[in-house]
Order: C-alpha cells, then structure tokens, then sequence
C-alpha cells in the first residue's frame, strides 16, 4: 500500500472514531461524493436495498428441509385462513407453516389474553409458525379495531401522509410493528401496492395514491420502518388491482396493455422488493395481457414475470383461496395443486389437510417435482430464520 493511501485511510479511522464517540454514525454513498448523517433514533429509517445472498443464504433451512417428510413440507406450504369457525389448535398440532388471523380471534381480548393465545398456538408446533394479519389502517385493521389492544383503530396511510407526511407513515409503521410483535404476530400483510385508476375503485380505500410515483415512495418508507423493526412484509396484490373488482365474491378481468402495468402498477412492487420486501401476495384477478385463461395466483406466466422481470426472491404467496373469484374458476381441480405449479411457496387456505393430500398426491405421481416443493419450503424456512423465529 502507498504511503498516500495509508495516510487517507488513518484519517478516516480517525474521523469514524470522533463521530462515533459523539453518538453519531457517518457513511458514504455507493459513489463516495457524500457524507450522510443518520441519529440512533429508530424513527430515522435508513433507505435499505434487498438483502443480500450472504444475508439469507443458510445451511440451516437445508438441514431442517432433509429431517421432513413429504408431509411435513407441504404443510409448511399451507398459511391457514382462520376463520370463525377453524379450529386453529387442530391446523397448528398439524404442522402448518403459518397462520392468518382474522377480525374475530382478537375481539373483547386484553393484550394479555391474546398473546396467551398465540403462545398457546406456536406451544403446538415443531416448527415455529409464520403469525400473519392484515393491520393496513383504515378499513382493514384486524387487531387495532379491538380498543382493548389500541385506543384507537390506525389510520389509513392516506389519512396520515395528508396529516403528518411521510414521517406519520413512518413512526406509525414503527408503532404498529411494535404492537404487532408484542402480541406475538411476526407478519404484517402490508403494505397494499395497488393503485386504483379512481375513487370509485374496490381497492381505492385500501390505498395510498392514484398516482404509482407516491405509491412507490409509500412502499419504500414502510418496507423500510417494518425492516428496522424485524416483522414481515407483504406486498399485495400482484399485479395490481387496478380497476378491477372485488374477487371475494367474483372473478375480476383486467384488460388493460402490459404498458400500463410496466409504467404504473409495477412501480409499487419493484420498490418494495428493492427496500427489501419479504413476500408478495398474489391476486385472483385475471390480467389478460399477461395470461387470459387464468386467475393470477394460479398462473405461471404471471409468477414468472415477478420472479425473472421483478426480480423477487422472496416468498410468493396465494390471496386467500376461499374466495368465491377463485372457486368458481378451478372446475373442480384442486386450487392447491394449481397454485403449486404457478409458482407459489405459501398458500393461504382453509382446507389445509385437504391442500396437503392433494399436493402430496401431484407429487406422487409426477404432477409436480419434489423439487419444486423443496424450493419454495427452503424459502419458506430461511425467512422464518430471517425473522429470528427458527435457527
């Protein structure tokens, strides 16, 4: 080394000492012209890229997948919609991957009687469960509608950019991540990518913007704060609603130009993968530029187009598949089945073992390589490990 690189480098040591003493964490950019000021305050989310290989590659989820049976991995697969009316003890004592909660499973309980419940739940399992809700603000806020648990429901994020900007969205992301993992819940099925084309869309209320530009920004900021935090992320619903209809009770088409999806809704996405988004959710509307024939959950070309165009190596999971939209459109095929071979690691359902038995027979009889099955439950496992729920 030369004498003049060794002298810029002290120099360097020296100042990263003096400002590390003062509290303060100085850092270059990528292109070394800028010095940039962060604070310990946990309120000031650091702008993140994916994770990198290094950051999710582990030996770990492969030891864990070569001790499962068939079984075992497929029921890693299921992230059961608990309804009333589930017996959500029966699917955890099973081994099931995840579970979804609902409105109904926190309602009139204390804090205390609900993070009894989850313990109660995850006692049940070798392997530690995915707990999943949708706590958006606004209209969906399965655990903040209970008063018990927060004063007051959170709000929708376009109630809190045009009241605080940004920054609201982001300590209120940090503040429901708090919540959240208190209760014992380590995923959030947040935030929503879509961006409706009006006000009069199903999905508008869900929103944050009609314009894909804020929505992206949006995205990033929460991505980012739920990072900080150590919860899991989704984004839905791939490939964005648009204007299309509510699939809890029909199929929606979509008919709009691949453009329109290429300089709109994909804009949210990509910016969530980029801030390091932990998985996608998927929608059952039919896009037709992108596969006429099939429900985007359950279409290959359309997983395609996220993994290989978006670039997302995360895990894919299923809208859930009790949907009239999606029953409707199977023709008495296993939903299942059909969302295994589309692409996707997680299936959020009901029927579990019947999920189960059906994608344990496709496999046995050559419907579906095992190997696609190992893939998505080692995706499934390395972010569990990620989560610090396993490992």
């Amino acid at each position: 080394m030369s004498k003049g690189k060794f002298a810029v480098l002290s120099i360097v040591s020296v100042i990263l000492v003096f400002a590390l003493a003062g509290g303060l964490v100085y850092y270059f950019d990528d292109s070394f012209d800028k010095v940039v000021d962060v604070t310990p305050d946990e309120t000031q989310v650091v702008e993140t890229q994916a994770p990198t290989e290094a950051e999710t590659e582990s030996n770990y989820a492969l030891e864990l997948l070569s001790t499962m049976s068939l079984e075992e991995k497929v029921a890693q697969m299921m992230m059961v919609s608990c309804h009333e009316g589930i017996n959500i003890e029966a699917a955890s004592s099973y081994g099931v991957g995840g579970l979804c909660l609902y409105g109904y499973s926190f309602e009139e309980k204390t804090t205390d009687e609900v993070i009894s419940m989850i313990e109660s739940y995850q006692d049940l399992v070798n392997v530690p469960m995915l707990v999943s809700t949708d706590e958006e603000g606004g209209t969906v806020v399965r655990v903040s509608s209970n008063l018990q648990l927060r004063e007051s429901p959170f709000l929708s994020p376009s109630e809190l950019f045009a009241e605080g900007g940004m920054d609201l969205v982001e300590s209120d992301t940090l503040e429901k991540a708090s919540l959240l993992l208190s209760l014992g819940i380590n995923v959030n099925l947040a935030p929503v990518c879509d961006v409706p084309l009006s006000e009069d869309n199903y999905i508008y209320d869900r929103c944050f913007s009609l314009n894909a530009n804020e929505t992206s920004d949006y995205v990033k900021t929460v991505v980012s704060a739920m990072r900080v935090k150590g919860i899991g992320s989704t984004l839905k619903h791939f490939p964005g609603y648009g204007g299309s209809v509510d699939t809890h009770e029909s199929m929606s088409y979509d008919n709009r130009d691949y453009s329109a999806f290429e300089n709109g809704d994909f804009k949210p996405f990509k910016a969530g993968i980029k801030a390091g988004a932990d998985s996608v959710l998927v929608s059952h509307n039919i896009v037709t530029c992108m596969d006429e024939n099939m429900p985007a959950s359950l279409s290959k070309p359309i997983h395609d187009i996220l993994r290989d165009e978006l670039g997302f190596e995360g895990v894919i999971i299923t809208d859930d598949l009790v949907m009239e939209g999606i029953q409707q459109f199977t023709d008495g095929e296993s939903a299942a089945v059909l969302a295994v071979k589309a692409g996707n690691d997680m299936i959020i359902c009901e029927d579990y073992r019947s999920s189960v038995d059906a994608i344990m027979t496709a496999v046995n009889n050559g419907e579906i390589d095992e190997a696609l099955i190992d893939e998505s439950v080692v995706r499934v496992l390395k972010w569990k490990e990620k989560l610090g729920i396993i490992g």
